[in-house]
């Protein structure tokens, strides 16, 4: 079992219900989506990759981060690769505490109920809005998060359209998150205080301290 891997670090959490904890980040490569805002076009062709196998990753893990539970599965589109839920699996296994950061336009029906969820749905601006798979709203659970990407005053009335008809913020965690340069993290924070409902802002804190 081969995993192909964009690039392997280790950096704070500067998202979804972690955000601030050290964390061990594998990010596989390639992507099916092209958003309009994308900030990791480096982890997909043609661009370069990295292979790896699980005992690898696992033995990398071991031998330089025994102490952080944190495993952030990203992408890229983890998804793609048929071997990353063995690979989940597996962490599981091993006492790791995983987190998949996934695109939401690949179903997450098989994702092992132990992992914590990370899911975007793609607003309008990104242009992959049609690819949103709302079936997995099914299978996310309390503890994970639905992230939207908000590049303008539009995306956040979309965004905020479905989560009332869906009610979703009685049943996860919502973030809206300002995407980078377009929309000011105080301009998005001033349209959610007015919803008055609990949905979380989110400012990707590793771009602000400079880290990955």
């Amino acid at each position: 079992m081969i995993l192909k891997l964009s690039e392997i670090f280790f950096s704070i959490q500067g998202e979804g219900p972690l955000i601030g904890m050290p964390s061990l980040f594998f990010r596989l490569y390639d992507c099916n989506l092209s958003c309009s805002w994308c900030d990791t076009p480096y982890a997909r062709p043609p661009h370069p990759f990295i292979e790896k196998n699980p005992e690898e990753l696992i033995s990398f893990w071991k031998e330089n981060y025994p102490e952080i539970p944190y495993i952030v599965i990203t992408g890229g589109e983890p998804l793609l690769q048929q071997e990353t839920i063995p690979f989940l699996d597996r962490l599981i296994k091993e006492g790791a505490i995983p987190i998949l950061e996934t695109n939401g336009s690949l179903p997450i029906k098989k994702v092992p109920e132990e992992v914590l969820l990370v899911m975007d749905l793609k607003t309008p601006s990104s242009g992959m809005e049609k690819f949103n798979c709302y079936e997995n709203l099914n299978y996310l659970k309390p503890q994970d998060a639905l992230k939207f990407v908000i590049k303008n005053k539009d995306d956040f009335i979309w965004a905020l359209n479905l989560v009332l008809e869906r009610d979703l913020y009685k049943k996860i965690q919502i973030f809206f998150s300002p995407a980078w340069p377009y929309l000011e993290a105080l301009t998005l924070a001033q349209y959610i205080l007015e919803t008055k409902l609990p949905i979380r802002l989110q400012i990707q804190l590793h771009k602000f301290l400079n880290l990955k």
